[in-house]
């Protein structure tokens, strides 16, 4: 049985630093030049799981994936931006299972107040363009040449999706959540 839950053990930073692991020494997928450890996994997913969200995805009670959100840029008007990722244990792409962690996690993300995710992809790499398009993210620039791994330069593409409805749901900053900004009808 397949199931979508939050991060919440220190098990499951073990095993998303081993999902990760093969994607930063064999890829460039991410720039990461070493893979982080479960104690380094573990507190990036303390960070995340504070103001964003760090989801796993379990088939049979194994974590096989996850998907997460962070801080788009620190400055205050981008507040209500994030940025999101997604990793599957090798083998696992267009199983279904980047849909189930994105839907979930774009979800919560709603739930937060959050009104924009966005999403860089090094190129080539179909099946992640292939799911961000799937889900409605929609092409915003690339960056040519912008990352240097594996012995040569790499571009990474951006994509954006809005999140929400247009007045979505004003949560305390006591929950860990933002107040939504005010819309566009708001001003006038």
């Amino acid at each position: 049985m397949v199931t979508v839950r939050a991060a919440i053990t220190d098990g499951d930073a073990r095993a998303c630093a081993a999902v990760y692991a093969p994607y930063v020494t064999d890829t460039a997928v991410t720039f990461e030049s070493q893979p982080p450890t479960a104690a380094e996994m573990a507190e990036r997913i303390a960070a995340a799981a504070h103001r964003h969200a760090w989801l796993v995805l379990e088939d049979n009670g194994r974590v096989v994936g996850f998907a997460y959100a962070g801080p788009y840029k620190l400055r205050p008007a981008y507040r209500w931006a994030c940025e999101v990722s997604v990793n599957l244990e090798r083998g696992r792409r267009r199983t279904g299972g980047g849909r189930l962690l994105y839907e979930a996690l774009l979800a919560r993300l709603a739930e937060r107040s959050f009104r924009t995710a966005v999403a860089g992809m090094t190129l080539p790499n179909d099946a992640s363009a292939g799911l961000h398009r799937a889900l409605g993210f929609e092409a915003v620039g690339t960056y040519r040449r912008i990352g240097w791994k594996h012995g040569r330069w790499h571009d990474v593409a951006w994509v954006q999706r809005a999140l929400g409805a247009t007045r979505t749901h004003r949560s305390s900053r006591a929950e860990g959540c933002l107040r939504a900004p005010p819309d566009e009808a708001d001003r006038q």
